[in-house]
């Protein structure tokens, strides 16, 4: 089971989540000031997300660790939920990885 990206609308600005198989949100994106730029942030994500590279791998001010999916010119593209430990945010990275190629969206605009 793969899994799919939900785009929303939250008042004037648009966002997105990225699904497991499983339905749990693995990456949720920026807000953006457009539905076109938005769509434009899942291109993003289809292509930076298998490369290991694009992933910054941070802790939050309460040692929780998380990451960001950033593009190649730097730009966070999307954030993780934060984690008890730095095994579970690998594990999520691996998520993102595996399931950031789909082209399954649901519009929910």
């Amino acid at each position: 089971m793969s899994g799919d990206y939900i785009l929303k609308r939250s008042g004037d600005q648009y966002m997105f989540n990225l699904r497991a198989g499983n339905y749990q949100v693995i990456l949720t994106s920026q807000r953006y000031s457009s539905k076109a730029a938005a769509e434009n942030g899942i291109a993003s994500v289809q292509k930076n997300s298998a490369d290991d590279a694009r992933f910054q791998r941070l802790k939050a001010k309460d040692n929780s660790d998380y990451f960001n999916l950033t593009a190649g010119n730097g730009e966070v593209i999307g954030r993780s939920e934060m984690y008890t430990s730095s095994a579970a945010r690998d594990k999520g990275i691996e998520s993102v990885k595996n399931n950031g190629p789909t082209t399954k969206v649901q519009d929910q605009t």
